[in-house]
């Protein structure tokens, strides 16, 4: 039963600490826009989105002004396009990012991910084409996000292509120079990514998904800094309680929107993804919860742990919550798009290294980080490998946005504005790792990943 203080209590997390749903994302399968033309592929892809979506933003839009609850993004995510592209014998791979980017301007979503290839354990012939088309599609389109995922922890690590991301996103930060190397940040490296995910650049509707599913992504680290703060001097084990319960309140809202979504689109109800996504705005912040825990600054030694338990409660009590959680959940660090993140790298106590660890706990991985322009492919390559065992080695998704500004140093910043906020550029180590990165082959699978 929904009482006075239960509709007090939501009202005040929305107006006061920015408590929203980040998106509604409408998973479509493409499978049957296969064509053995690519014209004729990107034809069909372009007619069942916009057939399927056309509804999408105004059914958002609606529910938004019905429950008064913000909805900040509605997106598309679509089956990895390479494997769509793998029956067409010629033409360019390109034409198929260009047809999704038409497609989201005529439904109007913000994003649409999916320009995707699953390359853990090889390369097919239409994962090399959309590799190689990575810097085109990212350069020439404003809505299309890509992800490719080179490793699994059942699979092991394909070297191979980390190699070649590396060189790519420098490609890609050449290609779009004058916009601050923005399309990098448009494009992720996944491990262990998951077929479910509502939240971009990374999302994608995998091959195991209905054939039209809605996925919400929840968002509330300012709900979560104002519970710990109202929560006084109490001890750790009561300040992950109220940590809990808090994520219940907001994933609860989350349920509650996914399940009108789906009806009203007809759609399958896909997952509730609970995850801690901070924005620029102030007051909405990750680093700022790990703050209130009792850190001077996010990024002092003791940020590990404090994530760990933030991820944790959150994850216990978003599933509480919805019998359908599902994509990333929990909490997010990407450094660009949270203020607190931001001073933190600006006083110096934030670093790569640092963050690589916090990776190990929190629920994605080193994302919305901008490094110099001149940081080699090699670097970059080696940076992702790092990443990636992590993910690999914990069975756990983790994922690399890395963004070598284009004629930046260390020191400076750029401004991308909205969601995406700034980004100092962080140092890298300079010395070289391109003997280990140059070995390629497939670095093996650990041994607990043998479970059958």
């Amino acid at each position: 039963m929904i009482n006075t203080f239960d509709i007090l209590e939501t009202i005040k997390m929305i107006s006061e600490e920015h408590l929203d749903i980040r998106t509604i994302t409408m998973g479509i399968s493409l499978m049957d826009c296969a064509s053995e033309d690519m014209t004729r592929c990107a034809s069909k892809i372009y007619d069942k989105i916009t057939k399927r979506a056309e509804r999408l933003v105004s059914v958002g839009e609606a529910i938004e002004k019905e429950y008064g609850i913000p909805i900040i993004n509605k997106r598309i995510s679509v089956t990895p396009i390479s494997l769509v592209a793998a029956a067409a014998q010629g033409g360019n791979i390109a034409q198929l990012a260009k047809a999704l980017d038409d497609a989201g301007a005529a439904t109007g979503v913000n994003f649409i991910g999916g320009y995707s290839a699953l390359v853990h354990k090889g390369l097919t012939n239409a994962d090399r084409r959309l590799l190689a088309s990575l810097p085109e599609a990212l350069s020439t389109t404003e809505r299309v996000c890509a992800s490719v995922n080179v490793a699994t922890t059942k699979s092991g690590i394909n070297m191979d292509a980390v190699k070649e991301m590396g060189q790519i996103i420098k490609q890609t930060a050449e290609a779009t120079k004058e916009r601050d190397s923005f399309g990098c940040a448009k494009l992720v490296v996944f491990a262990n990514a998951p077929d479910d995910n509502p939240f971009m650049a990374g999302a994608f509707h995998g091959i195991g998904e209905a054939e039209c599913a809605i996925n919400v992504g929840v968002s509330g680290p300012g709900v979560v800094r104002a519970a710990i703060a109202r929560s006084g001097n109490c001890n750790l084990t009561e300040l992950a309680d109220v940590i809990k319960k808090t994520a219940f309140k907001i994933t609860r809202m989350g349920q509650l929107v996914a399940k009108e979504a789906s009806a009203r689109l007809g759609a399958s109800f896909g997952i509730v993804d609970l995850s801690l996504a901070p924005t620029p705005a102030v007051g909405d912040s990750v680093a700022r919860i790990l703050e209130e825990m009792g850190l001077e600054v996010c990024g002092c030694h003791g940020t590990t742990a404090c994530l760990a338990m933030l991820n944790d409660a959150v994850k216990k009590g978003g599933i509480m919550a919805s019998s359908h959680v599902g994509g990333l959940s929990g909490a997010f660090i990407p450094v660009s798009e949270d203020m607190g993140m931001v001073e933190a790298v600006q006083k110096g106590v934030l670093n790569i290294d640092k963050l690589e660890a916090m990776t190990a706990v929190c629920s994605v991985g080193l994302d919305m980080i901008a490094v110099p322009g001149d940081t080699s492919a090699e670097i970059i390559s080696a940076i992702i490998a790092d990443e990636i065992s992590i993910g690999v080695i914990n069975n756990k998704t983790t994922a690399v946005r890395l963004i070598p500004v284009y004629g930046k140093k260390a020191g400076e910043s750029i401004v991308f504005g909205g969601l995406w906020g700034e980004a100092p550029i962080m140092p890298v180590h300079s010395e070289s790792p391109a003997v280990f990165i140059n070995r390629g082959g497939r670095i093996p699978s650990p041994v607990h990943s043998q479970r059958n």
